[in-house]
């Protein structure tokens, strides 16, 4: 049972052959105009970019799923947009109301968000980085409260699906498109 067990690790198949540089080419365009606007947004909005809000790391590799798998069920709409929400009320409700040590709320925070994204069919694993930050992250997050979900988590997830929209789309061939589907 044991041998068994170890031996499902082995693997079997075979790493896929690198995409197209058509297809990489798409995916950098589009990351880079997605963090950059969110960005340029999160410079404007507080006097060191260090300190902002609007850039929250999750956003990173919500841009590796949107414009590098863009067909991707993970990468679709529905996807982005509750899987962020979802994980950002999670994380916030878990931060602000149980009152025990930040390594059990993160926990909780992280495990619930993937719980609840899985019942809603949103699955989005930035989202479980984005329950961790409504926990872990300073005070200028915890401040915000449910606001949080708001500023800078729906309106940066926004920027990037806008983006998603029209970059992915500019590609005329047939297979780069997006979304596959929005609900």
């Amino acid at each position: 049972m044991i041998r068994k067990y170890f031996k499902k690790m082995q693997g079997g198949g075979f790493s896929p052959p690198r995409k197209p540089l058509s297809k990489i080419g798409w995916s950098w365009l589009g990351a880079f105009i997605g963090i950059y606007l969110i960005a340029i947004l999160s410079k404007y909005s507080y006097e060191n970019l260090h300190n902002s809000l609007f850039l929250v790391a999750s956003f990173g590799a919500s841009a590796v799923l949107l414009y590098g798998a863009p067909q991707a069920e993970l990468s679709q709409p529905r996807n982005l947009l509750g899987g962020h929400i979802i994980s950002a009320a999670t994380g916030v409700a878990i931060y602000k109301h149980l009152p025990f040590d930040v390594t059990l709320l993160a926990a909780l925070a992280v495990s619930l968000s993937i719980f609840a994204m899985h019942f809603t069919r949103t699955l989005h694993p930035p989202g479980g980085a984005t329950a961790l930050i409504a926990v872990i992250g300073d005070p200028e997050v915890h401040s915000q409260g449910y606001l949080f979900i708001v500023f800078p988590i729906l309106s940066s997830a926004i920027i990037l699906l806008v983006v998603a929209l029209f970059v992915n789309n500019l590609s005329g061939h047939p297979q780069r498109h997006y979304p596959r589907y929005w609900l």
